[in-house]
């Protein structure tokens, strides 16, 4: 009997077509490019059209990610949906994306890990795979941001947009840690370790009040009080604590497999805020170059934003085979976590 070791087969995205510019915000909101730019590193966004739901862009993702890995979806046993902005609360916005792709025999449920959900998404993955209780997983990440926000708040409509990520993990069975990971003739890349860590007591600093059994059933009053918005609260306070958990992160995945932080090509943030991504980097006393940005084009795509990054560093080439990469990541809950991946 070998060991069961985690590899990564395919990855996928997928963004809106329509852009939402700073400049366009200039027009209903009393900011502008050079305001937004300085305090986020944010130009523009993506915002999905009215008639697309989470599950939309998630298939699109999804199927990206099959055709690298070089599966059909009747390969896919397990699908994890990471969101905070699933299509209904019931049915789970997994088994939306089930019945999109025709997946008959694979089991979906949700997981919601606010910006942390991809690595929580993964580590819920890595569990099954390690069981051996299913063989390939599909792991989607998405969010309509644009849906949650209340667009008169010039501090916190600025920072979000909508799009989708997606991986595809299978368990191999080897003999030892050297045997490279081959599926269909090709070596693919591991994950070597996934960190999660939440601290619950802390976790209305990142608020999205309404639509629980708190706020429910709906009521002029809940609307009228803007319940059913994103609240951030003591922003201050939590950039401090972000950049704390960011680093440590980081620093975590790196520890795990006994590397230095000179060691790994790059590390792919959660895309929060550029400013915490700089302070980040200071902290860690890594060059900023090292860190993998999209936050410019995409903004702040909270669970999407890592898979995102990551399929566009792999497809663009930024990746090459052997490289060590980090996830990491911070958001609500809150929820801070990372992941070792050799390419």
């Amino acid at each position: 009997m070998g060991m069961k070791r985690i590899g990564i087969l395919g990855t996928g995205s997928y963004l809106p077509e329509r852009v939402l510019s700073n400049f366009d915000l200039e027009r209903v909101l009393n900011t502008n490019d050079e305001w937004i730019f300085k305090r986020t590193g944010i130009r523009e966004r993506r915002i999905a059209d009215p008639h697309i739901n989470a599950s939309d862009l998630a298939k699109e993702a999804s199927l990206r990610a099959m055709e690298m890995a070089g599966i059909a979806i009747e390969d896919v046993d397990l699908i994890i949906m990471t969101t905070m902005t699933p299509d209904t609360a019931c049915p789970s916005g997994a088994n939306w994306l089930e019945a999109k792709l025709g997946a008959e025999k694979a089991v979906s449920f949700d997981v919601t890990a606010a910006c942390c959900g991809f690595i929580f998404g993964l580590s819920v993955a890595e569990a099954y795979l390690k069981a051996g209780i299913f063989q390939i997983v599909l792991v989607a990440s998405v969010e309509i941001m644009s849906r949650t926000l209340d667009w008169t708040d010039r501090e916190s409509c600025i920072l979000w947009g909508d799009g989708a990520g997606a991986a595809i993990l299978r368990g191999f069975e080897v003999s030892s840690n050297e045997e490279p990971l081959i599926h269909q003739g090709r070596e693919v890349a591991e994950i070597l370790s996934i960190h999660i860590h939440t601290d619950g007591a802390n976790g209305e600093n990142l608020l999205l009040p309404g639509g629980g059994s708190k706020t429910t059933p709906i009521s002029y009053e809940s609307v009228d009080k803007k319940l059913h918005t994103l609240k951030m609260i003591k922003a201050n306070e939590s950039v401090r604590v972000a950049v704390k958990r960011f680093a440590e992160a980081a620093e975590e995945a790196a520890n795990a497999r006994g590397l230095s932080l000179s060691q790994v090509k790059w590390i792919i943030p959660h895309q929060a805020n550029i400013r915490i991504l700089q302070q980040m980097a200071k902290r860690l006393n890594v060059p900023f170059e090292k860190v993998y940005l999209t936050i410019e084009k995409y903004g702040n795509i909270s669970s999407a934003t890592i898979p995102i990054a990551l399929d566009e560093a792999v497809r663009n080439g930024s990746i090459q085979k052997g490289d060590y990469i980090i996830l990491n990541g911070f958001g609500g809950g809150l929820t801070w976590g990372s992941s070792l991946i050799r390419w």
